[in-house]
């Protein structure tokens, strides 16, 4: 592979990552820095918690074969309006009414995993009624109003709602949170840990590893972005409550998708679903896990949500199935399933939150942040196609 290949490779891998750089770099020149303000960093990850939590359960049904669930949003509401109604009216304690809305969640989930795996109606359109019916379940339980659930501290900062929503700083400095920076460089060491054990288990079974140079690169910006990440958070209040539920989110997902055999299944059935079914695998299964896992995230969302929000409205929710399905387009997941990855996603609900974040400090009407987010997710999908063309036309050449 000549030079220029080598270059193009890198691009082509890692083009989300550079846009998300570029998009920082100019949203932080246009708003003099305010962007990047330690507030504004931790604001990002509260607002945009529940992107990350569905972005992820909804890469799993994308990995089936680009398909996706439009009834996440009203599952977040209806799920978080059933678990304020537990609380506040039934007098439920917190930890059972948690119990229940993950069950309610699973169980939406399954129903419109059964119709989709096992009947074979198109997720498209079980998902739209589902979007519709828990849309108006969701009025129906609220009766149409705003309730508050801030006596329920205890839930609300648990689940990253809240000004005290942050993990509290056990040495109690005043002018910096050294909690958060022990926890920032206890992650970047567990990093580096995870990635020289990883290539030394590969250069021992003799299996093909990258170039010792771009391996140090990229390991060495990635350490920096998160060092850069936890002390902006430290300069604030700290780490939030609700990065964790991220961060665990992220992790077991990530170790499913690759790790596991069930994870490959995602992937398998994506790529080639007659073959999968052929090879002994039941397709079926695949399809059922990855449309009940969806629901399962989506409670976990609905309580984020109503934490953050501390009252349930029958509005909430509305859109989150779009910046869901963006950020796993724009995070590198291909639009024909069995490509994409955890982390794709997760940058893609970064360079979301990002514009959104960045729009909103300049002052951007509503309707152009809307405008210039449907071109970006436009843009990501145009480029999964070209590109694929590309390799289709790079391979019949050669």
């Amino acid at each position: 592979m000549n030079s220029k290949n080598k270059v193009l490779g890198f691009v082509n891998k890692y083009t989300m990552v550079i846009v998300l750089i570029l998009v920082i770099i100019f949203f932080s020149w246009q708003t003099g820095g305010d962007i990047l303000l330690p507030s504004n960093v931790s604001n990002l990850i509260s607002q945009n918690a529940y992107v990350f939590v569905l972005a992820t359960g909804m890469l799993l049904c994308i990995l089936t074969g680009g398909n996706i669930d439009l009834s996440v949003g009203s599952v977040v509401c209806f799920v978080g309006a059933v678990g304020v109604k537990l609380m506040v009216y039934a007098g439920i304690p917190s930890w059972l009414a948690v119990v229940i809305m993950f069950a309610a969640g699973t169980l939406i989930g399954a129903w419109q995993a059964f119709w989709i795996a096992h009947v074979r109606i198109p997720p498209f359109i079980v998902t739209l009624s589902g979007m519709l019916i828990f849309r108006g379940l969701s009025n129906v339980v609220l009766q149409g109003q705003t309730e508050s659930i801030q006596d329920f501290t205890g839930f609300v900062k648990l689940f990253g709602g809240g000004a005290n929503c942050y993990i509290p700083d056990f040495f109690n400095n005043e002018s910096i949170n050294l909690t958060c920076l022990i926890a920032t460089f206890l992650a970047i060491a567990i990093y580096i840990f995870i990635n020289i054990k990883n290539r030394t288990n590969r250069l021992k079974k003799q299996y093909e590893v990258e170039n010792m140079g771009p391996w140090l690169a990229k390991m060495i910006v990635i350490s920096v972005a998160i060092a850069a990440f936890g002390i902006r958070l430290a300069q604030y209040k700290g780490v939030p409550n609700v990065l964790l539920i991220v961060v665990g989110v992220i992790i077991i997902y990530s170790y499913i998708t690759s790790n596991t055999t069930t994870g490959r299944y995602f992937y398998a059935v994506g790529g080639n679903e007659k073959a999968t079914k052929l090879s002994g695998i039941n397709t079926n299964k695949v399809y059922f896990l990855a449309y009940t896992n969806m629901g399962f995230l989506s409670a976990l969302a609905g309580m984020i949500t109503i934490a953050r929000m501390t009252s349930a409205q029958p509005t909430y929710g509305q859109n989150y199935e779009m910046d869901a399905i963006a950020s796993c387009f724009i995070g590198g997941a291909s639009a024909y399933g069995g490509i994409g990855t955890v982390p794709g996603v997760i940058i893609g609900a970064l360079l979301m939150g990002v514009i959104n974040l960045g729009m909103f400090s300049m002052g951007v009407d509503q309707n152009w942040q809307k405008v210039v987010k449907g071109l970006v997710l436009l843009a990501a999908v145009i480029f999964d196609v070209v590109s694929k063309r590309g390799g289709k036309l790079m391979a019949k050449n050669t």
